[in-house]
């Protein structure tokens, strides 16, 4: 496969550039910073160990989990970071799922009091979450409460959620160095150069310069161009079945439409036929009426009156008034 990269900078919502810039050994330091900035913690992380990706489940008929990132502190406490391109159902089910695998591998045999480290799932989404969708806030924070208190019922099990459609803070608007890393994510594609906030962060300027792709190995280079096409494909895939949706949308919408349309077309005339045909009836009722009053009276005429005087006393023609006669 052979592409032309023509961005400076690296996707970091592709798996290869999001574990690029947050899953290796090298730039540790990153992902600490990230996390420090994000969590809600007493004490800051100092270090952190990779561990396997892959977890299987406590019998071999068990699903596994595999992790975009899974790390622990000094502390023992643990982190799994997922990014999630797709709208997924159940991603929040999955989050929960996930978050199974680092509890009961905290299991011990023997005598165990079931005290357990702490838990930390963060969830950054390229897509808004329906459960949000009346909300602006891009970061949602998830613990066990209790209901009637709304105080933290148990805090070693905490879930962040960060929908990056929602973050649309310009450069000049940012207001703490987690929406720096935040702004990094959502921009830097489209950037040629580090911007002017970013000049004396070290960790940032480190993040830039690992993601150039002209910088990268030949072979991390492959893998990029291969993980990007993915990316890309899918993309086309997505904006494609939008479009025949859109389409479909529109001629299911003007099909509803018109039948709506048609009803109340109908519903209409109706109304209006029957207004009308009332009038029209009262109107050719008093007609009816008027001529049998005329023709009442020429009857009373017709012994004491010729044709031309009755016609003229009530209006009638002399045919009617001739007819009269003859019955």
């Amino acid at each position: 496969m052979c592409m032309t990269i023509k961005d400076k900078y690296i996707d970091p919502f592709t798996d290869f550039g999001f574990k690029w810039l947050f899953g290796t050994e090298e730039n540790k330091a990153i992902l600490i910073s990230f996390l420090n900035d994000l969590l809600d913690i007493e004490h800051k992380i100092v270090d952190l160990k990779f561990r396997n990706l892959e977890k299987l489940g406590l019998n071999i008929v068990d699903r596994k989990a595999v992790f975009d990132i899974f790390c622990t502190d000094e502390k023992k406490n643990n982190f799994i970071v997922e990014l999630q391109r797709g709208k997924q159902k159940y991603f929040k089910d999955r989050s929960i799922y996930y978050t199974s695998f680092p509890i009961q591998e905290q299991s011990k045999k023997g005598d165990w009091d079931y005290s357990l480290k702490k838990v930390y799932f963060i969830g950054i989404l390229e897509f808004e979450m329906d459960e949000n969708k009346h909300n602006d806030n891009y970061l949602t924070k998830v613990q066990l409460t209790n209901t009637d208190t709304n105080e933290i019922f148990y805090d070693k099990l905490t879930y962040y959620y960060i929908e990056m459609p929602k973050f649309k803070k310009s450069e000049s608007e940012l207001s703490n160095h987690l929406e720096y890393w935040l702004y990094m994510l959502n921009n830097i594609q489209d950037l040629t150069h580090i911007p002017k906030v970013f000049k004396d962060d070290k960790l940032l300027n480190q993040a830039f310069d690992m993601a150039e792709f002209l910088a990268l190995p030949k072979e991390k280079q492959f893998a990029y161009q291969h993980d990007l096409k993915t990316r890309l494909d899918y993309k086309n895939v997505m904006d494609y079945a939008k479009e025949m949706a859109k389409e479909e949308g529109l001629k299911e919408g003007l099909k509803e439409g018109l039948k709506e349309g048609l009803k109340e077309g109908l519903k209409e005339g109706l109304k209006e036929g029957k207004e009308e045909g009332l009038k029209e009836g009262k109107e050719e009722g008093l007609k009816e009426g008027e001529r049998k009053k005329q023709l009442e009276i020429a009857k009373n005429l017709l012994d004491v009156l010729e044709d031309e005087t009755i016609s003229l006393k009530t209006g009638l023609d002399i045919k009617d008034i001739k007819s009269l006669r003859d019955k």
